[in-house]
Protein backbone atom coordinates (compact mmCIF):
# COMPACT_ATOMS: atom_id res chain seq x y z
CA UNK A 1 0.00 0.00 0.00
CA UNK A 2 2.96 2.29 0.83
CA UNK A 3 4.37 1.74 -2.39
CA UNK A 4 1.49 2.26 -4.42
CA UNK A 5 0.95 5.38 -2.59
CA UNK A 6 4.90 6.87 -2.93
CA UNK A 7 4.82 6.19 -6.56
CA UNK A 8 2.59 9.07 -7.31
CA UNK A 9 3.89 11.19 -4.47
CA UNK A 10 7.53 10.91 -5.67
CA UNK A 11 6.03 11.89 -9.23
CA UNK A 12 4.07 14.94 -7.76
CA UNK A 13 7.64 16.16 -6.13
CA UNK A 14 10.06 15.57 -9.23
CA UNK A 15 7.25 17.99 -11.04
CA UNK A 16 7.07 20.14 -8.56
CA UNK A 17 11.06 20.71 -8.61
CA UNK A 18 10.64 20.92 -12.51
CA UNK A 19 8.06 23.69 -12.32
CA UNK A 20 10.48 25.64 -9.49
CA UNK A 21 13.75 25.01 -11.46
CA UNK A 22 11.62 26.54 -14.62
CA UNK A 23 10.33 29.72 -12.42
CA UNK A 24 13.68 30.64 -11.23
CA UNK A 25 15.39 29.84 -14.61
CA UNK A 26 12.61 32.23 -16.08
CA UNK A 27 12.97 34.83 -12.85
CA UNK A 28 16.58 34.46 -13.86
CA UNK A 29 16.03 35.07 -17.83
CA UNK A 30 13.90 37.93 -17.50
CA UNK A 31 15.84 40.07 -14.49
CA UNK A 32 18.81 39.96 -16.64
CA UNK A 33 17.16 41.78 -19.38
CA UNK A 34 17.35 44.67 -16.53
CA UNK A 35 20.38 46.79 -17.32
CA UNK A 36 22.19 48.74 -13.68
CA UNK A 37 23.54 52.05 -15.67
CA UNK A 38 26.56 53.33 -14.77
CA UNK A 39 26.30 55.75 -11.88
CA UNK A 40 22.96 54.64 -10.77
CA UNK A 41 22.36 55.13 -6.87
CA UNK A 42 22.73 51.69 -5.01
CA UNK A 43 22.89 49.25 -7.70
CA UNK A 44 23.29 45.95 -5.57
CA UNK A 45 20.12 46.97 -4.10
CA UNK A 46 18.73 47.67 -7.03
CA UNK A 47 19.22 44.18 -8.34
CA UNK A 48 18.00 42.45 -5.15
CA UNK A 49 14.80 44.52 -5.53
CA UNK A 50 14.52 44.14 -9.24
CA UNK A 51 15.20 39.98 -8.96
CA UNK A 52 12.36 40.04 -6.73
CA UNK A 53 9.57 42.48 -8.43
CA UNK A 54 10.63 40.41 -11.87
CA UNK A 55 9.74 37.28 -10.13
CA UNK A 56 6.45 38.11 -8.67
CA UNK A 57 5.42 39.71 -11.85
CA UNK A 58 6.20 35.93 -13.53
CA UNK A 59 4.37 34.28 -10.74
CA UNK A 60 1.27 36.62 -11.43
CA UNK A 61 1.08 36.03 -15.11
CA UNK A 62 1.35 32.10 -14.16
CA UNK A 63 -1.22 32.06 -11.40
CA UNK A 64 -3.38 34.74 -13.51
CA UNK A 65 -4.10 32.29 -16.00
CA UNK A 66 -5.72 29.67 -13.90
CA UNK A 67 -7.47 32.72 -12.58
CA UNK A 68 -6.18 32.72 -8.90
CA UNK A 69 -4.37 35.64 -8.55
CA UNK A 70 -2.36 38.23 -11.23
CA UNK A 71 0.84 40.19 -10.37
CA UNK A 72 -0.90 43.28 -8.45
CA UNK A 73 -2.39 41.14 -6.05
CA UNK A 74 0.58 39.66 -5.14
CA UNK A 75 2.07 42.90 -4.75
CA UNK A 76 -0.52 44.18 -2.75
CA UNK A 77 -0.79 40.96 -0.57
CA UNK A 78 3.16 41.18 0.23
CA UNK A 79 3.11 45.16 0.86
CA UNK A 80 -0.10 44.22 2.93
CA UNK A 81 2.06 41.14 5.20
CA UNK A 82 5.36 42.84 4.73
CA UNK A 83 4.74 46.08 6.59
CA UNK A 84 5.02 46.71 10.59
CA UNK A 85 1.93 47.97 11.90
CA UNK A 86 2.02 51.55 12.46
CA UNK A 87 3.04 51.90 16.64
CA UNK A 88 1.25 54.62 18.80
CA UNK A 89 3.31 57.89 17.80
CA UNK A 90 4.01 60.65 20.98
CA UNK A 91 4.14 62.99 17.42
CA UNK A 92 1.33 62.52 15.40
CA UNK A 93 -2.39 60.75 15.77
CA UNK A 94 -4.53 58.98 12.93
CA UNK A 95 -7.34 58.79 11.47
CA UNK A 96 -9.29 56.55 8.76
CA UNK A 97 -12.18 57.91 7.49
CA UNK A 98 -14.57 58.73 4.43
CA UNK A 99 -14.29 61.85 1.76
CA UNK A 100 -17.66 61.40 0.36
CA UNK A 101 -17.17 57.37 -0.13
CA UNK A 102 -13.22 57.84 -0.86
CA UNK A 103 -11.44 56.09 2.12
CA UNK A 104 -8.47 58.50 3.48
CA UNK A 105 -6.20 58.33 6.69
CA UNK A 106 -5.19 61.44 7.95
CA UNK A 107 -2.29 62.29 10.07
CA UNK A 108 -2.33 65.33 11.91
CA UNK A 109 0.62 66.66 14.52
CA UNK A 110 0.01 66.35 18.33
CA UNK A 111 2.06 69.52 19.02
CA UNK A 112 -0.34 73.32 19.35
CA UNK A 113 -0.18 75.32 16.31
CA UNK A 114 -1.00 79.44 16.59
CA UNK A 115 -3.17 79.31 13.45
CA UNK A 116 -4.39 77.19 10.78
CA UNK A 117 -1.98 74.45 9.41
CA UNK A 118 -0.71 73.85 5.78
CA UNK A 119 -2.36 70.41 4.48
CA UNK A 120 -1.22 67.84 1.61
CA UNK A 121 -3.77 65.67 -0.28
CA UNK A 122 -0.99 62.52 -1.38
CA UNK A 123 -1.75 60.21 -4.15
CA UNK A 124 0.52 57.41 -3.84
CA UNK A 125 2.14 55.64 -6.62
CA UNK A 126 1.80 51.93 -7.86
CA UNK A 127 0.93 52.59 -12.01
CA UNK A 128 -2.62 52.90 -11.03
CA UNK A 129 -3.18 49.32 -10.49
CA UNK A 130 -1.45 48.46 -6.89
CA UNK A 131 -0.33 50.57 -3.44
CA UNK A 132 -2.46 51.48 -0.90
CA UNK A 133 -2.69 53.97 2.21
CA UNK A 134 -0.92 51.31 4.50
CA UNK A 135 1.95 50.92 1.94
CA UNK A 136 2.72 54.97 1.84
CA UNK A 137 2.80 55.20 5.68
CA UNK A 138 5.89 55.52 6.84
CA UNK A 139 6.19 58.31 4.11
CA UNK A 140 2.90 60.36 5.33
CA UNK A 141 3.73 59.71 8.63
CA UNK A 142 7.38 61.68 7.90
CA UNK A 143 5.98 64.31 6.09
CA UNK A 144 3.58 65.26 9.01
CA UNK A 145 6.49 65.04 11.49
CA UNK A 146 8.81 67.27 9.47
CA UNK A 147 6.43 69.77 7.85
CA UNK A 148 3.92 70.31 10.64
CA UNK A 149 1.54 70.22 7.87
CA UNK A 150 -2.09 67.28 7.95
CA UNK A 151 -1.54 65.14 5.47
CA UNK A 152 -4.47 63.16 4.28
CA UNK A 153 -3.70 60.21 2.16
CA UNK A 154 -6.12 58.73 -0.36
CA UNK A 155 -6.71 55.40 -1.27
CA UNK A 156 -8.62 55.44 -4.45
CA UNK A 157 -9.68 52.61 -6.22
CA UNK A 158 -7.40 50.22 -8.82
CA UNK A 159 -7.25 48.98 -12.07
CA UNK A 160 -8.30 46.12 -13.33
CA UNK A 161 -11.02 46.21 -11.22
CA UNK A 162 -11.41 49.78 -11.45
CA UNK A 163 -10.24 51.24 -14.63
CA UNK A 164 -10.19 55.10 -15.44
CA UNK A 165 -11.74 57.22 -14.90
CA UNK A 166 -11.71 55.66 -11.08
CA UNK A 167 -8.38 56.44 -9.62
CA UNK A 168 -8.91 60.54 -10.72
CA UNK A 169 -12.44 60.49 -9.90
CA UNK A 170 -11.70 59.41 -6.22
CA UNK A 171 -8.47 62.49 -6.08
CA UNK A 172 -10.41 64.58 -7.34
CA UNK A 173 -13.79 63.93 -4.55
CA UNK A 174 -11.44 63.70 -1.34
CA UNK A 175 -9.70 66.79 -2.85
CA UNK A 176 -12.55 68.92 -3.11
CA UNK A 177 -14.04 67.73 0.71
CA UNK A 178 -10.94 68.60 2.25
CA UNK A 179 -10.84 72.09 0.52
CA UNK A 180 -14.25 72.77 1.90
CA UNK A 181 -13.36 71.31 5.12
CA UNK A 182 -10.23 72.05 6.08
CA UNK A 183 -10.95 74.22 8.79
CA UNK A 184 -12.25 71.42 10.57
CA UNK A 185 -9.41 69.63 10.50
CA UNK A 186 -6.89 72.35 11.50
CA UNK A 187 -5.87 73.69 8.42
CA UNK A 188 -5.83 76.55 6.41
CA UNK A 189 -8.12 76.29 3.24
CA UNK A 190 -5.78 78.29 1.11
CA UNK A 191 -2.91 76.61 2.53
CA UNK A 192 -3.53 73.19 0.77
CA UNK A 193 -0.34 71.14 -1.32
CA UNK A 194 -2.14 68.63 -4.29
CA UNK A 195 1.36 65.89 -3.59
CA UNK A 196 1.98 62.78 -5.37
CA UNK A 197 4.26 60.61 -6.85
CA UNK A 198 4.80 58.32 -9.85
CA UNK A 199 1.01 57.43 -11.23
CA UNK A 200 0.48 59.90 -8.02
CA UNK A 201 1.87 62.46 -9.77
CA UNK A 202 -0.52 62.27 -12.93
CA UNK A 203 -2.95 62.29 -10.35
CA UNK A 204 -1.76 65.26 -9.09
CA UNK A 205 -1.48 67.30 -12.41
CA UNK A 206 -4.81 66.25 -13.59
CA UNK A 207 -6.68 67.16 -10.37
CA UNK A 208 -5.26 70.57 -10.20
CA UNK A 209 -6.08 70.98 -14.09
CA UNK A 210 -9.41 70.20 -12.76
CA UNK A 211 -10.16 72.59 -9.84
CA UNK A 212 -9.11 75.58 -12.49
CA UNK A 213 -11.46 78.41 -12.97
CA UNK A 214 -13.62 76.85 -9.75
CA UNK A 215 -14.60 79.47 -7.76
CA UNK A 216 -16.95 77.30 -4.84
CA UNK A 217 -13.91 76.14 -3.08
CA UNK A 218 -9.91 77.87 -1.98
CA UNK A 219 -7.27 76.82 -4.75
CA UNK A 220 -4.67 74.76 -4.29
CA UNK A 221 -1.04 76.77 -2.53
CA UNK A 222 1.06 74.38 -4.47
CA UNK A 223 1.40 71.07 -6.41
CA UNK A 224 4.17 68.57 -5.82
CA UNK A 225 4.82 66.05 -8.44
CA UNK A 226 7.37 63.33 -7.80
CA UNK A 227 8.92 61.48 -11.34
CA UNK A 228 5.61 62.22 -12.20
CA UNK A 229 3.54 60.26 -15.66
CA UNK A 230 2.18 62.76 -17.55
CA UNK A 231 1.44 61.41 -20.93
CA UNK A 232 0.36 58.56 -22.85
CA UNK A 233 2.05 59.30 -25.63
CA UNK A 234 5.27 59.34 -26.99
CA UNK A 235 7.11 56.27 -25.00
CA UNK A 236 10.42 56.71 -26.92
CA UNK A 237 11.74 60.00 -25.74
CA UNK A 238 15.14 60.45 -25.34
CA UNK A 239 14.80 58.72 -21.23
CA UNK A 240 12.73 56.16 -23.06
CA UNK A 241 15.73 55.55 -25.25
CA UNK A 242 17.95 55.39 -22.33
CA UNK A 243 16.40 53.49 -19.93
CA UNK A 244 13.96 51.51 -21.30
CA UNK A 245 15.22 48.70 -19.36
CA UNK A 246 16.56 50.45 -16.43
CA UNK A 247 15.30 49.18 -12.90
CA UNK A 248 12.57 50.02 -11.17
CA UNK A 249 10.33 50.87 -13.80
CA UNK A 250 10.74 49.87 -17.49
CA UNK A 251 9.31 51.11 -20.83
CA UNK A 252 7.28 47.37 -20.80
CA UNK A 253 6.16 47.51 -17.30
CA UNK A 254 4.79 51.75 -18.75
CA UNK A 255 2.43 50.24 -21.48
CA UNK A 256 1.56 47.80 -19.19
CA UNK A 257 0.11 49.84 -15.87
CA UNK A 258 -1.05 52.34 -18.99
CA UNK A 259 -3.46 50.18 -20.88
CA UNK A 260 -4.38 48.31 -17.55
CA UNK A 261 -5.25 51.42 -15.96
CA UNK A 262 -7.45 52.46 -19.79
CA UNK A 263 -9.12 49.06 -19.72
CA UNK A 264 -7.05 48.00 -22.87
CA UNK A 265 -6.25 44.98 -24.26
CA UNK A 266 -2.88 44.37 -23.58
CA UNK A 267 -2.15 43.07 -26.97
CA UNK A 268 -1.84 46.26 -27.94
CA UNK A 269 0.77 47.17 -26.17
CA UNK A 270 3.50 47.16 -29.75
CA UNK A 271 0.66 49.86 -31.79
CA UNK A 272 0.85 51.90 -28.55
CA UNK A 273 5.02 51.89 -28.57
CA UNK A 274 5.13 52.56 -31.97
CA UNK A 275 2.80 55.71 -31.44
CA UNK A 276 -0.06 54.74 -33.82
CA UNK A 277 -2.73 55.86 -31.60
CA UNK A 278 -1.51 59.58 -31.75
CA UNK A 279 -3.69 61.84 -33.54
CA UNK A 280 -1.46 64.18 -36.45
CA UNK A 281 -2.57 67.48 -33.79
CA UNK A 282 -1.12 65.89 -30.78
CA UNK A 283 1.82 64.84 -32.80
CA UNK A 284 3.10 68.04 -33.97
CA UNK A 285 2.34 69.79 -30.43
CA UNK A 286 4.80 66.79 -29.38
CA UNK A 287 7.44 68.27 -31.85
CA UNK A 288 7.21 71.74 -30.78
CA UNK A 289 7.86 71.07 -27.33
CA UNK A 290 11.01 68.23 -28.29
CA UNK A 291 12.80 71.08 -30.27
CA UNK A 292 14.51 72.61 -27.42
CA UNK A 293 17.81 71.95 -26.94
CA UNK A 294 17.17 70.14 -23.78
CA UNK A 295 16.01 67.39 -25.52
CA UNK A 296 18.32 66.67 -27.76
CA UNK A 297 20.84 64.08 -25.83
CA UNK A 298 23.83 62.70 -26.92
CA UNK A 299 23.37 58.74 -28.81
CA UNK A 300 19.06 59.22 -28.77
CA UNK A 301 17.54 59.80 -32.20
CA UNK A 302 14.23 61.83 -32.84
CA UNK A 303 11.72 58.90 -32.65
CA UNK A 304 9.08 58.89 -36.12
CA UNK A 305 5.87 57.45 -35.02
CA UNK A 306 4.64 54.73 -36.99
CA UNK A 307 1.39 56.23 -39.59
CA UNK A 308 -1.39 57.60 -37.45
CA UNK A 309 -3.84 54.04 -37.39
CA UNK A 310 -7.64 55.65 -36.66
CA UNK A 311 -8.61 52.07 -35.62
CA UNK A 312 -5.93 51.78 -32.89
CA UNK A 313 -6.96 55.44 -31.95
CA UNK A 314 -10.41 54.16 -31.21
CA UNK A 315 -9.38 51.66 -28.71
CA UNK A 316 -7.78 54.01 -26.26
CA UNK A 317 -9.48 57.56 -26.91
CA UNK A 318 -9.49 58.35 -23.30
CA UNK A 319 -5.23 58.08 -22.90
CA UNK A 320 -5.41 61.71 -24.29
CA UNK A 321 -8.10 62.85 -21.96
CA UNK A 322 -6.11 65.66 -19.72
CA UNK A 323 -6.17 63.33 -16.37
CA UNK A 324 -4.71 60.98 -18.43
CA UNK A 325 -2.38 62.93 -20.28
CA UNK A 326 -2.11 66.66 -18.25
CA UNK A 327 1.23 67.55 -20.64
CA UNK A 328 -1.21 67.82 -23.49
CA UNK A 329 -3.58 70.41 -22.33
CA UNK A 330 -4.07 73.74 -23.42
CA UNK A 331 -1.79 76.74 -22.57
CA UNK A 332 -4.82 78.70 -20.87
CA UNK A 333 -5.58 75.95 -18.34
CA UNK A 334 -1.33 75.94 -17.83
CA UNK A 335 -1.98 79.62 -16.90
CA UNK A 336 -3.85 79.07 -14.32
CA UNK A 337 -2.78 76.78 -12.54
CA UNK A 338 -0.94 76.90 -8.88
CA UNK A 339 3.35 76.99 -8.01
CA UNK A 340 4.83 73.63 -8.76
CA UNK A 341 7.46 71.25 -7.20
CA UNK A 342 8.72 68.52 -9.41
CA UNK A 343 11.27 65.80 -9.20
CA UNK A 344 12.66 63.83 -11.64
CA UNK A 345 15.71 61.10 -11.66
CA UNK A 346 18.41 60.92 -14.28
CA UNK A 347 17.77 57.00 -14.54
CA UNK A 348 14.02 56.77 -15.09
CA UNK A 349 11.88 56.77 -18.45
CA UNK A 350 10.22 59.30 -16.80
CA UNK A 351 12.45 62.10 -16.32
CA UNK A 352 11.58 63.87 -19.48
CA UNK A 353 7.81 63.77 -18.62
CA UNK A 354 8.50 65.42 -15.55
CA UNK A 355 11.16 68.14 -17.80
CA UNK A 356 8.45 68.79 -20.48
CA UNK A 357 5.81 69.22 -17.72
CA UNK A 358 8.23 71.59 -15.97
CA UNK A 359 8.72 73.73 -19.47
CA UNK A 360 5.15 73.83 -20.07
CA UNK A 361 4.28 75.44 -16.30
CA UNK A 362 7.82 78.13 -17.29
CA UNK A 363 6.85 78.97 -20.46
CA UNK A 364 2.71 79.49 -19.30
CA UNK A 365 4.24 82.20 -16.13
CA UNK A 366 4.15 79.21 -13.47
CA UNK A 367 6.94 79.52 -10.70
CA UNK A 368 8.73 75.84 -10.84
CA UNK A 369 11.15 74.14 -8.39
CA UNK A 370 12.76 71.84 -10.03
CA UNK A 371 15.20 68.82 -8.26
CA UNK A 372 16.67 66.54 -10.67
CA UNK A 373 18.36 63.69 -8.84
CA UNK A 374 21.71 62.66 -10.86
CA UNK A 375 22.06 59.39 -9.39
CA UNK A 376 18.50 58.74 -9.32
CA UNK A 377 16.08 56.18 -10.35
CA UNK A 378 12.35 55.50 -10.35
CA UNK A 379 10.71 54.88 -7.28
CA UNK A 380 13.87 56.15 -5.11
CA UNK A 381 11.89 57.95 -2.40
CA UNK A 382 10.36 54.94 -1.13
CA UNK A 383 13.86 54.09 0.25
CA UNK A 384 14.41 57.52 2.06
CA UNK A 385 14.12 55.53 5.21
CA UNK A 386 16.99 53.41 4.44
CA UNK A 387 20.42 55.01 5.50
CA UNK A 388 22.39 53.18 2.85
CA UNK A 389 20.16 55.19 0.02
CA UNK A 390 21.28 58.49 0.57
CA UNK A 391 20.08 60.34 -2.55
CA UNK A 392 16.48 58.78 -1.72
CA UNK A 393 17.13 61.17 1.86
CA UNK A 394 18.39 64.05 0.30
CA UNK A 395 15.67 64.12 -2.06
CA UNK A 396 12.61 63.87 0.95
CA UNK A 397 14.82 66.48 2.69
CA UNK A 398 14.34 68.70 -0.52
CA UNK A 399 10.82 68.04 -0.71
CA UNK A 400 10.44 69.08 2.77
CA UNK A 401 11.85 72.25 2.33
CA UNK A 402 9.84 73.13 -0.38
CA UNK A 403 6.88 72.38 1.56
CA UNK A 404 7.85 74.32 4.78
CA UNK A 405 8.93 77.50 2.28
CA UNK A 406 5.35 77.99 0.96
Amino acid sequence: MLGVLSAPLGVITILLLLCLIIFLGAVWYESSKTKIPPGIANPTLLKRVNVFSTGVFILGEILDKFGIVNATGIFNFIQKISKPKPKDDSEIFTKDLTFEGVPVRVYQPRSPSAGGRKGIMFFHGGGFVYGDIDMYDITCRHLTKNSGAVVVSVGYRLAPKHIYPAAFDDCLTATVHFLKTAQEHGVDPSSVIICGDSAGGNLTAGVCQALVGRSDIPKPLAQVMIYPAVQMTDLHLPSYQQNKVAPLLSQEYVVYFFLTYLGGDLSLSKEILKGSHVPPAIRQKLSKWLSSEEFKVKGCKPHTMAPFNKEVYEKVPKAFDFPCSPLLSDDDVFQQLPKAYILTCEFDVLRDEGILYKKRLEDNGVPVTWYHVKDGFHGILNFFDQPEVVSAKLAMDNILTFIKNL
